[in-house]
């Protein structure tokens, strides 16, 4: 179970989303992030934000469905996702998964990726899901579930981040660092252990400070 949030990024394919609506805990859509659940005809539980990015084509259909508004105004200093993240965080329990949260304005897509070490979203699991990837943050421990060949990359936060350890990955790091600019954690490669049976890979990385947005590729065979 989780808590879906959708974004007014772009989402060019939708069907793939709709498995994760059966099983959601809630809807949320941020504004303009309501027309891609128009496309899947499923209404939110509500929308939030200031209502300037709701397309005309789209903007009657939250009345329609009986859809909650939560309505901001145009000035303010919060982004409409950020908004929708904290009223999600505050409350539901469940993981939160963001989509359309890239694509578009260049200024969005990177306020969108650094929303996720918002201090309001602390120890909470946050997640940027597309059709083949799912980015996070780490703050000192995550295990990495998928298919050998599946590529990981790890970028530093706010600093260099100090890596303790890791398993699992193609090319290991031990007590290493990786350095806030440099872009040495970037593709890396889920790799089974030699004696493990099967393509499925869970890969580890435990840090001893820093913070790290880890970004999971799936493979075309996955």
């Amino acid at each position: 179970m989780s808590v879906l949030i959708f974004a007014n990024g772009e989402i060019n394919e939708v069907e793939w989303i709709r498995p994760y609506l059966e099983t959601a805990t809630a809807v949320i859509a941020a504004d303009g992030g309501t027309r891609h659940l128009l496309r899947l005809n499923h209404p939110p539980d509500i929308v939030i934000g200031d209502m300037d990015s709701l397309p005309d084509e789209v903007r009657p259909w939250p009345a329609a469905v009986h859809t909650r508004l939560l309505v901001y105004p145009p000035v303010k200093d919060e982004t409409d996702l950020e908004l929708a993240l904290l009223y999600a965080a505050e409350n539901y329990a469940d993981p939160l998964l963001i989509f359309g949260a890239l694509g578009g304005r260049l200024d969005q897509t990177i306020a969108n990726i650094l929303l996720l070490a918002h201090p309001g979203l602390h120890g909470r699991a946050v997640y940027l899901v597309t059709l083949y990837e799912r980015a996070w943050l780490v703050r000192d421990h995550t295990e990495i579930h998928g298919q050998m060949g599946d590529l990981v990359s790890f970028i530093p936060l706010g600093g260099d981040a100090h890596v303790a350890s890791t398993t699992g990955l193609q090319w290991p790091l031990q007590d290493d660092v990786l350095a806030f600019g440099l872009a040495r954690g970037v593709s890396n490669v889920l790799t089974p252990a030699p004696s493990a049976a099967g393509a499925a890979v869970t890969a580890t990385i435990t840090l001893h400070s820093g913070l790290l947005l880890c970004i999971h590729t799936k493979s075309s065979s996955s």
